[in-house]
């Protein structure tokens, strides 16, 4: 069976993290990729604008009896404030949060400005994947920023890769993947 675009994110990353890694949740939302981080890694900042998103991923993690993260109720453009060590690993799901306010969505200055802090930080062999879902108002926009931005990363630096259904009606989600090769 073919793999869904989350799973594969979740294995791209995985193939990097281990116990003394640092990690990023850029979008933090229910909290899934927050705690899949916190079981792999030393630490993970997660971040999210909305109070609903703090909370649900607090009682994910409690229950897992995960207590790892730092969940920041902040926009991830300012994650510059909050992480001083170098990351091995950094997820987003752009979009909005499933069962919440659909008005809430991530935009495409912000998401950039988020993805260049993290390529930034990022550690050589470290990876970024990035879940773009975009039939929502404003997605397209987010959708065309965010490719334009990775197609023009530097190839003796970084490697790029999409996976993306081909046969699926409406705006199926796929998935971007960064992998930093090298220090600029």
């Amino acid at each position: 069976m073919i793999k869904r675009p989350i799973h594969l994110s979740h294995d791209f990353l995985a193939e990097v993290l281990d116990d003394n890694s640092i990690a990023v949740d850029a979008t933090m939302g229910n909290g899934n990729d927050t705690a899949f981080l916190a079981g792999l890694t030393q630490k993970v900042y997660a971040f999210d604008v909305q109070e609903q998103a703090i909370k649900k991923t607090s009682e994910r993690l409690a229950q897992l009896g995960l207590d790892n993260a730092q969940l920041i109720l902040d926009g991830h453009q300012n994650l510059d404030k909050y992480v001083e060590e170098s990351i091995r690993a950094a997820i987003f799901n752009l979009g909005y949060l499933p069962s919440a306010d659909k008005t809430v969505i991530t935009k495409p200055d912000t998401t950039l400005q988020a993805i260049e802090k993290i390529l930034e930080r990022l550690e050589s062999g470290g990876r970024l994947s990035i879940m773009i879902y975009y039939g929502h108002a404003g997605g397209d926009m987010e959708k065309d920023a965010v490719l334009d931005f990775i197609k023009d990363l530097p190839q003796e630096n970084f490697a790029t890769m999409l996976y993306q259904p081909l046969n699926q009606i409406n705006t199926p989600p796929f998935l971007v993947m960064v992998e930093k090769l090298k220090e600029n």
